[in-house]
């Protein structure tokens, strides 16, 4: 049986809210206002992480993922509950906690921006107190897996967004963590740099069986990387499984998409079991003409789309 690196036990994060006022006399009333609302951001969440696995951790705007990992670094104190992350309780050690993991959030560099990245290295290095062979090692793995030449002597400041956000997943991965934490890693990349960057993390993950979270709104990223996914939706858990699970539930479903005769293109969403395909295309063909047909396997995004419309698995 796996190790688990992350446990959750009804795990539960409430905020105070301030029923504000408008107009001027409402913003003084609201200076000695005890009229708090309470939000549940995290509402009863329990699951295990095993060591070594790679976790698409999705949800819509405000779902509630950002305050979960946000317990799970230390930042935040649960309202209730039970956390556990690499043996320790988070928020009562976040100096050993924070030793044993990694974070890449957003465009949030941890990098310094006018020193060449091999500084930036051996800046971290120091900090986190590994050891030179360790740490050699460790370079000798990225170039193994990236080229890094390009990149290593050119200051941040001098790079492009793709090789930025390269560097900050090498160095969130520099003190061999147990655990790496990232969010939207390949925001705003392109397709090229992606793929780059989903190697690199499947490579990592490979050979020093890192535990890897991954928040993204990128479903090429979770289809890439992640065989479980965790969906979370208006702070509780609706899913925990694999995305071949997920898809096998909804395997009735099927994308068709037809250029049609001026040259435009048209999808729709089919449930096999609801519609005949062929219908479809004649009548559209009636209509608009159809020049070309195709029909393809429901994607990882248009299932997620179906279960926060309430299809849930």
């Amino acid at each position: 049986m796996s190790e688990a690196a992350i446990l959750m036990k009804d795990l539960c994060k409430d905020f105070k809210v301030l029923n504000r006022h408008e107009g001027l006399k409402g913003s003084i009333r609201d200076l000695f206002s005890r009229d708090y609302k309470t939000i549940s951001a995290v509402k009863d969440v329990s699951l295990t992480i095993n060591k070594g696995e790679i976790i698409g951790y999705l949800g819509p705007n405000g779902a509630g993922k950002s305050t979960t990992i946000k317990m799970m670094t230390g930042v935040l104190e649960p309202t209730s509950g039970e956390i556990i992350v690499n043996g320790n309780i988070p928020y009562k050690d976040r100096t050993r906690n924070s030793e044993r993991i990694g974070v890449v959030f957003g465009q949030r560099s941890q990098l310094w921006w006018s020193l060449p990245l091999i500084e930036s290295f051996n800046l971290l290095r120091d900090i986190y107190m590994v050891k030179q062979k360790d740490y050699e090692d460790m370079l000798e793995l990225y170039r193994s897996l990236v080229d890094l030449e390009p990149i290593i002597k050119k200051p941040v400041r001098q790079m492009s967004l793709g090789q930025r956000t390269l560097s900050d997943i090498l160095a969130a991965f520099l003190h061999n963590p147990d655990i790496v934490f990232l969010d939207e890693p390949t925001i705003g990349l392109d397709v090229s740099m992606k793929a780059k960057i989903r190697d690199l993390i499947a490579g990592l993950n490979k050979t020093k069986n890192t535990t890897v979270i991954l928040t993204t709104h990128d479903m090429g990223d979770v289809d890439a990387l992640c065989r479980r996914i965790i969906i979370i939706d208006k702070g509780q858990k609706i899913y925990d499984n694999d995305i071949d699970h997920l898809k096998s539930y909804f395997g009735s479903y099927r994308t068709l998409k037809l250029r049609l005769a001026d040259d435009t293109w048209e999808e729709h969403l089919i449930d096999e079991s609801k519609e005949d395909i062929m219908q479809i295309i004649l009548e559209k063909q009636k209509l608009s003409g159809v020049k070309d047909i195709q029909l393809q396997e429901i994607s990882t995004e248009e299932v997620i789309k179906k279960i926060y419309e309430g299809g849930v698995a």
